[in-house]
Order: C-alpha cells, then sequence, then structure tokens
C-alpha cells in the first residue's frame, strides 16, 4: 500500500477529533493547499487562555471555558486587524445591506454580525466568510421562536448563507467555534471546535487548525488558490474525485464477485444456478448487490467498534481479520489463489452470525432477523438449494482470490 504524507495524516488526525457532519475541509485539499499544521502551537494556546474567562456552571459543575468578546478573541488568537478593507461589523464599518436578509413571509430581518471580504472577487461574491456571534447560554442547534420563524442559531446563518451567496460562515456562542461550508447548491457541511477541548494539551492540533484555517492571513493574505474559500471548494472536488473512484472500485468488486460465483457454478457442473437461471436470471445480480451491501455495512461496523471486539472475533471472523489473512496468502501463493477455498464460507458464516445473534465467550451478537442479512432470500449463496450429502452442506467453492479482490477493492483507495 501507498505511505501516506505526513501532512495529510496530521490533518486527518484533528479531523477525527472533531468529527465534521459533511463536508468542509479535506485533508488531500490542505496538504496541496501547502496548509502545514503546527502540532506544538503553544503560542497560540497561550493566545486563546487568554481571552477566555471561565464561567461558573449551574449546579456545582466545573467551569465553562468561555471567549466573551469574539472581536479580541479573533485580533489576538486570530490575528485579525479589523480594518474596513477586510471586514464588517464593526462600529467603524457597520454590515452592509448586501448582507442583510429579509424575510418577507416570517416578517424578520436576518443580518451576521461579522463579516469577511473576499480581497479580489473579480466576478465571483465580494464576502467569503460570515460570522454569527450569539450568547454563550443559546445552543446551537436549539430551535427557537423568533419572531413568526422557528429556527435555530445554525438555520438562520444557514439562510444567511443561502441568500448571499457566501459559502462560508463562523457561528459561535463562546463556548463552541462553528465553520460551516455552504456552496451554492450543495449539502452543508460544518465542524465544531470546542473551546474547552482547544485548551487542553491533547487538544493543541485542534487548535493548531483551528488558527490555520481562519487567521487573517488564510483569509486575506495568501494567493487566491490557498485561502479559505479556495480550501473549501477544493475539498468538494477532491470529495467528488473519491466519489468517483470509489464508485468505480464498487463496481469492479460486483464484477469479481460475479466471476467467482460463475466459478463456484461451473464446480458444481452447473447445479448451483441452474434452478435460478431459468426462473429469475436477475436474483443472481440482486443477491451480488445484497453481498456487497453486507460486506459495506459490516466494514463500517467493524470501523466504529459496533461487534465484538474479542481476539477470538478479530482474528477468525472479522471481515478485517480475513482481509489480512488473505493478504498475506496471496503474498506467499500468488499463483493459486483461485485454487484455494474457505474464505467465502467463513464470510457465509458471519453474514449468519449477524443474521441469527451468537453468544460464546467474548462473542455476543443480539438475533437481528433483518433482510440485509436473510440467508433464505437467496439460497443458492451458500448452496442450500443443492441439498445436502452425508458430509453435511455443500458450500459454494467462490475462489479465495476473489474474496481478497472483492476486498481489496472495497478497502484500498
Amino acid at each position: 500500500m501507498a505511505k501516506i504524507d505526513s501532512t495529510v495524516l496530521d490533518h486527518l488526525e484533528w479531523l477525527g477529533y472533531v468529527q465534521p457532519n459533511g463536508l468542509v475541509v479535506s485533508a488531500p485539499a490542505l496538504a496541496h493547499a501547502g496548509a502545514i499544521l503546527d502540532r506544538q502551537d503553544i503560542e497560540g494556546q497561550r493566545r486563546l487562555r487568554e481571552v477566555v474567562t471561565e464561567r461558573p456552571a449551574s449546579g456545582g459543575g466545573e467551569p465553562t471555558p468561555v471567549i466573551n468578546d469574539f472581536e479580541v478573541f479573533a485580533r489576538e488568537v486570530l490575528g485579525w486587524n479589523w480594518s474596513p478593507q477586510g471586514y464588517a461589523g464593526t462600529s467603524e464599518n457597520p454590515i452592509p445591506d448586501e448582507l442583510v436578509v429579509h424575510l418577507a413571509e416570517h416578517d424578520e430581518t436576518l443580518r451576521p454580525t461579522y463579516a469577511v471580504r473576499e480581497r479580489d472577487p473579480g466576478d465571483g461574491p465580494a464576502w467569503q466568510l460570515l460570522v454569527s456571534v450569539i450568547d454563550a447560554d443559546d445552543d446551537l442547534d436549539a430551535v427557537e421562536r423568533r419572531g413568526q420563524l422557528d429556527a435555530s442559531p445554525h438555520g438562520l446563518l444557514l439562510r444567511m448563507l443561502r441568500r448571499t451567496g457566501v459559502s462560508a460562515g463562523l457561528l459561535t456562542n463562546g463556548r463552541t467555534l462553528r465553520l460551516i461550508s455552504a456552496p451554492e447548491a450543495e449539502s452543508a457541511g460544518w465542524l465544531d471546535f470546542h473551546v474547552a477541548d482547544l485548551l487542553q494539551t491533547a487538544g493543541r492540533p485542534m487548535s493548531s487548525a483551528m488558527r490555520l484555517l481562519l487567521n487573517q492571513r488564510r483569509l486575506l493574505a495568501l494567493p487566491k488558490e490557498q485561502r479559505l474559500a479556495a480550501l473549501l471548494s477544493t475539498s468538494r472536488k477532491y470529495q467528488n474525485e473519491v466519489s468517483e473512484r470509489l464508485a468505480e472500485q464498487v463496481l469492479h468488486a460486483l464484477y469479481e464477485l460475479l466471476r467467482g460465483l460463475q466459478a463456484a457454478n461451473d464446480a458444481s457442473k452447473g447445479e448451483l444456478l441452474a434452478d435460478v437461471m431459468e426462473r429469475d436470471p436477475n436474483q443472481v445480480y440482486r443477491a451480488l448487490l445484497t453481498v456487497l451491501l453486507r460486506l459495506v455495512f459490516l466494514l463500517y461496523a467493524e470501523e466504529r467498534g459496533l461487534l465484538p471486539q474479542s481476539d477470538t472475533f478479530l482474528k477468525h471472523y472479522s471481515l478485517t481479520g480475513l482481509y489480512e489473512r488473505l493478504r498475506e496468502d496471496t503474498a506467499l501463493y500468488p499463483d493459486t489463489m483461485d485454487q484455494r477455498f474457505g474464505a467465502w464460507a467463513q464470510l457465509l458464516v458471519l453474514f449468519r452470525l449477524l443474521f441469527d445473534g451468537a453468544e460464546s465467550g467474548g462473542i455476543r451478537l443480539p438475533a437481528r432477523h433483518g433482510e440485509l442479512f436473510d440467508p433464505h432470500r437467496f439460497p443458492f449463496l451458500d448452496g442450500s438449494n443443492l441439498g445436502a450429502t452425508s458430509e453435511g452442506r455443500v458450500i459454494p467453492l467462490v475462489p479465495d482470490g476473489t474474496i481478497a479482490r472483492a476486498l481489496e477493492h472495497l478497502l484500498v483507495l
């Protein structure tokens, strides 16, 4: 496997901590723009700590660190100079009418607290970032009645972004800084920087990333292709490219499974698929799509730790464990992988475990009996349509090479 650039890994780390909702920025786009993460940004944390106050918690709990004055925070931590040439919303340069949104149907007027200009817009938007500052007691996502409008602070800022054509927004209640990406005609994404996390030693990468994305140099001084708006746009392009490549790989995985099932049918002298091909050939296609969906579901569940974490399950039942064994076998026996069998049987056992459940030692899976893993929908997948011999059921001879290549397409970009 290709080695991942260390710059990309640094960005993947902090993105993993903040857990974005949808797409905001991607690690490859940041690396391509030369955005190097300073993992030892002690000075940034010191500046942040100086503009934060401890807010007593109700009920005698731990106090909450809060940014009480956004202008001071932006000046001291992000380096904003608040000049009229770059910013609006100050006493010297109020929010212009072009950024004020009138909702006639709700008899409501929306305006951002601050705004950041686009230095050289050309034919594009004249503004690149709208900032909405709300009270520390307000929740970013709590829907409240505002005049004749039911909306959350997040929803209100998103409306402003959509109506004004500005592609990025920053929403904060002093406890959380939320960066929103809302490109025209696309779904919005956002990520949250919690101030309490940014002040921790372990939160230094997040603090550094926050300053990297929102400092004045990134907004106004760098070449246009390296500024925030370009980062957000390029991230979408990277994501579209990745999505297209993944779609191709999933299609290749489907082809591999089709070839593997055909090989198993040939090994059974045509008996495995004879009945279904005569009755409804489309069932074969539906069955292979179902197998793909099962694999994707299981890979997601394993990555999120939703399946048993015992050594027995990880080594002998999990998809990732199977993939590692197949990779080792491929390295040792590259010319005979299509004459080796056993991986398909393990997949069938895993599918049955998800359907019927199991409890043994460290393995505890509840019976789910869902349609996705129902073994009776496509009996030819496990050979039950062939009946049983004195030695037991005849499992279709799908080659190990088929499973190895299919999993490779699903796991490795």
